[in-house]
């Protein structure tokens, strides 16, 4: 095979450790083979920056090993043509392995363009794909923080929960703080209640009298406290998001107008993929990287279900999320076909089903920079209707029939009750 690229360099990235080797020479003679070893401090990178350009190399190549590669890519980002490889998709064949082999086969790899490119957002992306992501984090503690705080009352026998629809709602904190205090009866914390749960105050009554020990208090306190904690610092890591979505407003304006998608799922569409749509090869491909499509399972001409591709988890879990929500919004097509997959396919089916649709809807938006247009609820059934009016016609033509549909004469009330 033909190599491509006359200067070119792989990279075997570890934690502790770096290990490049570099391949110079034209496509017409075997290539001249040198391989070095750096550790990953700061400036022995920045060394081995300096050499590959004073070697006159043009293509790194590197695998995406856990987050070892980052600080290695942030280095050299901007002076060579960078490729960031899946590792499942250039495993060398098993037998004698090495750092130094694993290197020597990224750089022949490169030398031949046999590596695909791994989609990496521009720095700004990866800073605000950095906070969105341990936002999600933060917010998964805070649900693991309410449920522990809720099975503690349940073991001190304080039914709250099945009275008021949130706990953690004014009226639920302002109890919870009483009954941490300890010195307020059943009849006074049920009293504390607002709006429409003052409606409850017998049931909240019933509900309080429970059995709430000095270890039961100090737990909900702690609990309390790490909850008000996460809260917190949800409010302040929200507003360094919104910082960094600024030079985006334009387009997260936009996929707001998607059913189903929220100010921080369309954050999330923009921090995974950009805005950018020409580094996809098109709606479909994008699709495909996110984990969305279903898989392909084909042997002798037989096509069999194939599971849908790990793709990205962080927007599968987002977009999946918004398909949710879109099942739940009235009046729109992603409601209609949602509920028509569900019947025949089941909930998590119908659910990614949606969620491509949206995925697709969001790639022709930032390409066109238009809003989301629905095609209304009402969309499938009339689109069942003309199906149906063209297979029958088609069916009577076959037959010999020359067909001209006529719009029916409506029948009058009385015409229907004669």
């Amino acid at each position: 095979m033909e190599a491509i690229i006359e200067k070119c360099c792989g990279l075997d990235v570890h934690q502790a450790t770096v290990v490049a080797c570099l391949l110079t020479g034209t496509s017409s003679q075997r290539p001249k083979k040198e391989v070095r070893t750096f550790r990953t401090v700061t400036r022995e990178l920045q060394a081995m920056s300096e050499w590959l350009r004073a070697e006159g190399c043009t293509h790194v190549a590197m695998e995406s090993t856990g987050v070892y590669w980052k600080p290695v890519y942030a280095v050299l980002e901007g002076g060579f043509d960078l490729v960031v490889g899946n590792a499942h998709h250039i495993k060398n064949v098993p037998g004698r392995k090495t750092d130094v082999k694993d290197s020597e086969w990224l750089a022949d790899l490169m030398r031949h363009g046999l590596i695909r490119k791994s989609f990496v957002p521009p720095k700004p992306l990866r800073e605000l794909r950095d906070l969105l992501r341990y936002r999600r984090k933060l917010v998964e503690s805070g649900s693991s923080e309410r449920n522990r705080l809720l099975a503690v009352l349940e073991t001190a026998n304080i039914k709250l929960a099945s009275v008021a629809s949130d706990v953690f709602g004014v009226s639920g904190r302002l109890m919870l703080d009483a009954l941490i205090a300890g010195r307020a009866t059943p009849t006074e914390m049920a009293k504390l209640a607002k709006g429409k749960l003052r409606d409850k105050l017998v049931e909240l009554q019933l509900a309080l009298e429970g059995s709430v020990g000095d270890h039961h208090r100090f737990l909900l306190a702690m609990q309390l406290r790490r909850l008000k904690n996460v809260e917190d610092e949800l409010e302040v890591l929200d507003k360094r998001i919104e910082e960094k979505l600024e030079p985006y407003r334009a387009q997260h304006t936009l996929l707001v107008t998607i059913p189903g998608v929220n100010w921080y799922i369309a954050a999330v569409l923009i921090a995974e993929i950009g805005v950018d749509m020409t580094v996809f090869l098109s709606a479909y491909h994008l699709a495909a990287w996110a984990g969305v499509c279903p898989g392909n399972n084909e042997s002798a001409g037989k096509h069999r279900a194939g599971k849908a591709r790990r793709g990205n988890v962080h927007l599968k879990t987002a977009l999946v999320g918004a398909a949710t929500s879109a099942a739940r919004t009235k009046g729109t097509y992603l409601k209609d076909k949602y509920h028509r997959l569900r019947a025949r396919r089941g909930n998590l089916r119908a659910a990614v089903a949606i969620a491509h649709k949206i995925l697709v809807a969001a790639y022709h938006m930032l390409v066109r920079q238009l809003p989301y247009q629905d095609l209304g609820g009402s969309y499938l059934d009339k689109l069942d209707e003309t199906r149906t009016t063209s297979n029958l016609v088609r069916r009577l033509e076959r037959l010999g029939y020359a067909v001209e549909l006529k719009a029916a004469k409506p029948l009058q009330s009385a015409e229907v009750f004669s």
